[in-house]
């Protein structure tokens, strides 16, 4: 684990709920912000997406209803229009995301919270 660990999560979500347990099972400290009223702001976002592998495809939550019914294509944005529409309305965002100074978890991933946050 690297620095500290930044929990973004929101309080009715399963798996933020289940990332949580995990965390404080674990013994892992961790700064928690409400992902609604303390979204990541777009430099997080860009860290954030540094760290990811599938870039956006794994951050937004492309099943949620709002992103259905979205009237733009995300194909056309520019990265910079999309963090900044991700920092504005992050229910756009999967959930929960943990990270750290090096590593990043988007929704509830045992196997990658054990591999990076476990001591």
């Amino acid at each position: 684990m690297a620095g500290k660990v930044i929990f973004f999560t929101y309080p009715s979500c399963t798996s933020c709920r289940k990332t949580k347990a995990w965390l404080t099972e674990k013994g892992v400290p961790f700064e928690e912000r409400h992902l609604f009223k303390n979204p990541p702001s777009v430099e997080e976002l860009k860290e954030i997406l540094k760290r990811i592998p599938n870039g956006t495809e794994e951050l937004l939550s492309t099943r949620s209803q709002l992103y259905k019914n979205l009237d733009i294509n995300i194909e056309e944005l520019k990265v910079s229009e999309l963090l900044e529409m991700l920092s504005k309305d992050p229910r756009l965002l999967k959930r929960p995301i943990v990270l750290d100074s090096e590593n990043v978890v988007i929704g509830y991933n045992r196997p990658a919270l054990e591999q990076y946050f476990a001591s």
